[in-house]
């Protein structure tokens, strides 16, 4: 049978958004409101409403669908509230505390605020147990285990009502036999409770992120498990004949059956497609440098591409967790659409992190919701319809939105209603720009160097007041902003990480050897689970990553290669790498010292086809969009300005509009500030330049 469609299913914590996608370039986006009790629940509206809109009934949809793909916040949302599974940990007897050490410190920014709490821990100490065995750093065992140590963890486990495990030994990833033998252990005397073992999940050098990497896995992989099984079953029910694909945080895709065995790789799967729908999205303009902003309901995600690439980071405290494994940089925020404004005891006004998410929702949703938000800001300052979202199926009411702006923020402070709601705006604002600069200043990129690639249903009211304050004077948006992460995904490729430990200097007899044969061996797992699911040899791609460090420095850094035959000659090739990269980092290098490697990673990518970009018709002049105007604020003193209003569905290619201006999607509201102009171009894509 022909495939006629691609679907992708992201699901945020406020709206779920899909991406109906044919070859051609034919893309539609559909939204409805987020499910947290059952996520599938979006899932079955969602498709209800493409079978409503566009005629195409859930199984025609999904049996002539080549893929269909799903990022999820469960596993993040489970970590964020802590209502993860109830996890046990086995480790070598006297490290038992050791993730709650963490190295001696507490978290970058945090590290001397003797007032900062200590992290929730994930397995409570009364269900840490070790166990009498050692192996040291050269994988030879000082002490044999001792199997009653792991029979009675496993009877403590099961009067605790445990429901996932973890074991963890020292230096396990050199001598794993140890980690295997509790495993079998366990799996007899636990049967029903999820496993995760250290050396197989992440074999990486380092005790405590190995350790902590798999906490986190055990803590979300029940949730995982179970969000997996129910959204195969469903796809199944409908006639699927592939398994759906669920998008992971380290830029790709991967079955169901990984993603639940290996949950913390889909512990940021939503917003990590973010820089594959930008780079794709920019590439008509040659742009390379793109900070893609992402403001939803719930949460404000920021990804920074770099010369065509994404951030990618590895071994960094997420939430407060160490987690080693490769993850897309997003610097997540709360503050999205349903940011609550509050007071604080000092009496300044401040926005989120607490959201009203989509249940209530923000107090002009009309659900409940008594607390101003940025969506009730950004409606009494003019910059949403009165008419209501979603092409109006979402109703807002001013008045709800003026009652609790005037009642928690505008009375207390004495300001009048427009400078309260801008208040909260540029609160919000600052919030967001703090946020983007971590990821480019803070990392030695200048901002102005970059495009600004707006996402989010949020983002399109904030976006140009937001590079006003950064000093960046170009803008994407794509017609499908709203949906950029679902579109990221219809157009990400499956991918693979594979670690293994690799002690030895680069001088060292046979290296080369000892290095090429780790390599292959990981090269040809992931090229044997892509055959498996259906890729040809010139599909796969691999690339390969080395942590390496001078001998005597505590920290390594990764060097990224491509995949080529390791010889001695080539060695040097690794050894300049290093040099550069150290250069880079830190601004120096030291190249009469000895390099040596201490784990290499091969990630390997099975190249998906892309469909066509989207194709925007030739536009018959902006005047003919034009729908009337109403008064919105642009400035701090809370005066109106009478602001042109625009259908953005009746825009076409060409089309230009010179600010003070607001855009109406059907799934976003563009405004644009004074002195910005905007064009829409033929691949569906606003770009907006400021005006000198």
């Amino acid at each position: 049978m022909t495939q006629k469609y691609r679907l992708g299913i992201d699901a945020g914590g406020t709206f779920t958004d899909f991406i109906l996608s044919k070859p051609d370039g034919d893309v539609q986006l559909f939204k409805v409101l987020s499910t947290p009790h059952d996520p599938t629940e979006a899932i079955r509206n969602g498709l209800a409403e493409i079978e409503a809109r566009a005629g195409v009934s859930a199984t025609e949809l999904v049996s002539q669908s080549d893929l269909c793909i799903n990022g999820t916040t469960v596993g993040l949302n489970a970590l964020i509230t802590h209502r993860g599974a109830k996890t046990g940990l086995i480790c070598t007897k006297g490290h038992e505390d050791s993730i709650e050490i963490r190295l001696g410190h507490k978290e970058d920014g945090y590290r001397y605020d003797p007032h900062y709490p200590p992290a929730v821990m994930l397995s409570p100490r009364y269900l840490r147990k070790g166990v009498e065995e050692r192996v040291i750093s050269t994988g030879e065992v000082r002490t044999p285990m001792n199997e009653d140590d792991v029979r009675a963890a496993c009877e403590v486990f099961k009067k605790e009502g445990v429901e996932s495990v973890v074991i963890s030994f020292v230096w396990s990833v050199l001598y794993p036999e140890h980690e295997n033998r509790a495993a079998e252990i366990v799996r007899d005397m636990l049967p029903d409770v999820h496993l995760t073992v250290g050396s197989q999940l992440y074999p990486q050098v380092r005790e405590y992120t190995r350790t902590s990497t798999a906490l986190v896995n055990a803590y979300l992989a029940p949730i995982l498990q179970k969000y997996v099984g129910a959204i195969d079953d469903y796809f199944q029910s409908l006639g699927s004949e592939k398994p759906v694909r669920f998008f992971q945080s380290n830029g790709g895709l991967a079955l169901g059956e990984t993603v639940a065995s290996q949950a913390v790789y889909a512990i940021n799967s939503g917003p990590a497609s973010a820089p594959q729908a930008a780079t794709f999205i920019a590439e008509p303009w040659g742009d390379k440098n793109i900070i893609t902003i992402d403001m939803g309901g719930t949460s404000f995600d920021i990804t920074l591409a770099h010369d065509g690439k994404a951030n990618v980071n590895k071994n960094i405290d997420f939430l407060r967790y160490r987690i080693g494994i490769p993850m897309i940089q997003v610097e997540t925020l709360g503050a999205g659409g349903g940011s609550i404004g509050w007071i604080d005891e000092m009496g300044l006004l401040q926005m989120g992190p607490q959201s009203a998410g989509s249940e209530p929702g923000p107090a002009c949703y009309s659900k409940g919701g008594e607390m101003p938000t940025t969506t009730d800001a950004n409606l009494v300052l003019g910059y949403l319809s009165p008419g209501g979202l979603v092409g109006g199926r979402l109703q807002l009411d001013y008045d709800k939105a003026v009652k609790a702006i005037m009642t928690h923020i505008g009375e207390p402070l004495g300001l009048s209603l427009e400078r309260a709601a801008h208040g909260m705006f540029t609160i919000v604002n600052n919030n967001m720009v703090n946020g983007i600069r971590r990821v480019s200043v803070e990392r030695g990129y200048d901002p102005r160097d970059f495009v600004l690639m707006g996402a989010g249903g949020a983002t399109g009211a904030h976006i140009t007041a937001l590079a006003n304050e950064i000093g960046i004077d170009r803008i994407l948006i794509s017609k499908l902003a709203s949906g950029l992460c679902a579109y990221g995904q219809i157009i990400s490729d499956v991918k693979y990480n594979f670690m293994a430990p690799a002690p030895y200097r680069l001088d060292s007899e046979n290296v080369d050897v000892t290095l090429q044969g780790l390599f292959d061996g990981l090269e040809s797992r992931g090229r044997d689970q892509l055959t498996k699911d259906g890729f040809a040899e010139k599909d796969i791609h691999i690339t390969r990553t080395l942590d390496m460090r001078y001998t005597g420095q505590v920290h390594e850094c990764t060097v990224e290669v491509d995949a080529f035959d390791i010889t001695p000659s080539s060695i040097s090739t690794l050894v300049e790498a290093f040099h550069e990269r150290h250069e880079e980092l830190y601004m120096y290098s030291e190249r009469h010292s000895a390099i040596e490697v201490v784990n290499v990673e091969s990630t390997i990518v099975g190249r998906v086809e892309r469909p066509e970009r989207m194709k925007q018709s030739k536009g018959n002049g902006a005047d003919a969009a034009k729908t009337g105007s109403r008064k919105v604020v642009f400035s701090s003193d809370g005066a109106r300005i009478e602001t042109p209003i625009y259908d953005g569905s009746k825009l076409g290619a060409g089309d230009h509009i010179q600010g003070p201006a607001v855009i109406e999607e059907e799934t976003t509201t563009l405004v644009i500030d004074p002195h910005w102009k905007l064009v829409l171009t033929d691949s569906a894509v606003y770009e907006l330049t400021k005006q000198k």
